[in-house]
């Protein structure tokens, strides 16, 4: 038995507190780097202050039909990630890019994409749902499972007026382009096939579940919204900027709220919209002052009032993954530190999940995959006093 209470005491030493004024940061992998393709994570915190990620991991991405959604459990107090398990696994199809969701009501949802026919734009919206029964030494249960029928409100129309305000030179130049997408639009298959998630879902004071999804057919976004805790969804007006896909969402003090995505074009900056009817309809898409180099970003509200957003900070290459807080609900990032950053191109640190557990501690989970080695899913948890203090320069 006192061998038991050593153990328990060691491991709560090794997490120190993040009440602590002192900076702190810790870096994990939750399994040893492998050649296969660990990709896309997302982690939640349950009721009882477990941790839980997902990842989907096989030979390739859509391409591959042995691709599955794994997960893993990380107990309170622990520094280590339990074993993996299956999540969701479609036999003879991929399933990718899982988007977890611990719900108010105690349960956990699980949403993904199986991809039909290799490619992105036949991606069929999936989810799964269990209750949270505290036990999270073994898999989930799924109680529930099914499929997300996504019906976008007047995509035509939207593809329409959003070529229109295009510059001409610019509608002349991507002509083909242009006339392709205006085509998609109007075919039901490509509007209602394709959707993906990519983050966590956001809760609105009024109970309101939002659900950001993106269309690598449409390079655009959307919302899928539900009031009735998951039992029916609905649409948002597409978010269209020709490249802003994957939104990540922020509520401000005065009820608007923010999407902050990646930029899948020739822009290089973290795109941005707002709502300012609770997710119902979409503003403009323009360019923050952040870059982007083609690759996922989230970001939260923290508990201290604080805006953090974790993203490639580069217009090239994904071998620089950084952290920045805002002061003033995202018009500014006052401070920056790096989670990793290496000099080789060939290293990636991409796809950041993004979180802040009960205990203020911030967590991060990510693709890492080194210069010369396989892939793993990375977690990282630190304190905002870390961020405050910025990189700190190496000493040779």
């Amino acid at each position: 038995m006192r061998g038991c209470l050593v153990t328990v005491l060691l491991s709560l030493l090794a997490v120190p507190s993040a009440s602590a004024a002192e900076p702190f940061f810790q870096s994990l992998a939750i399994f040893p780097p492998e050649q296969k393709h660990n990709h896309a994570s997302c982690v939640i915190e349950l009721a009882n202050g477990d941790l839980l990620a997902a990842w989907y991991t096989g030979t390739g991405e859509r391409s591959a039909d042995d691709v599955f959604i794994q997960g893993a459990w990380l107990p309170t107090g622990r520094a280590i990630w339990g074993p993996r398990f299956t999540l969701a696994d479609t036999p003879g199809y991929p399933d990718c890019n899982p988007a977890l969701f611990a719900a108010p009501d105690s349960t956990i949802w699980l949403f993904w994409p199986t991809i039909i026919d290799h490619q992105w734009e036949s991606a069929l919206l999936k989810f799964a749902k269990a209750s949270d029964n505290g036990d999270h030494s073994i898999p989930i249960h799924w109680t529930r499972e099914g499929v997300i029928h996504i019906t976008p409100k007047a995509l035509d129309a939207a593809m329409k007026d959003a070529i229109a305000s295009l510059p001409e030179a610019a509608r002349v130049f991507a002509k083909t382009h242009l006339d392709r997408l205006a085509s998609r639009s109007k075919d039901q298959l490509y509007q209602r096939l394709g959707w993906m998630p990519r983050v966590h879902p956001t809760v609105l004071p009024s109970g309101r579940w939002l659900l950001p999804l993106y269309s690598d057919t449409f390079d655009a976004s959307l919302i899928a919204i539900t009031d009735d805790q998951g039992a029916t969804w609905s649409s948002s007006t597409p978010i269209i900027g020709f490249g802003n896909i994957q939104p990540s969402l922020v509520r401000k003090n005065n009820g608007q709220i923010v999407a902050f995505m990646r930029e899948n074009g020739p822009q290089r900056k973290i795109r941005l919209s707002t709502s300012s009817d609770n997710g119902q309809t979409w503003g403009p898409v323009t360019n923050s002052s952040l870059p982007n180099p083609g690759a996922g970003v989230e970001a939260v509200r923290l508990a201290s009032g604080r805006w953090a957003i974790v993203y490639n900070d580069s217009v090239k290459g994904r071998n620089s993954l950084a952290l920045s807080l805002s002061e003033d609900e995202g018009a500014n990032w006052k401070y920056t530190r790096h989670i990793e950053r290496q000099p080789s191109p060939k290293a990636q640190f991409h796809y950041p999940s993004l979180m802040q557990s009960r205990d203020g501690r911030i967590h991060v989970t990510y693709t890492h995959r080194g210069a010369d080695e396989g892939s793993t899913i990375q977690h990282a948890v630190f304190n905002e006093p870390w961020v405050v203090e910025g990189d700190i320069p190496s000493v040779h």
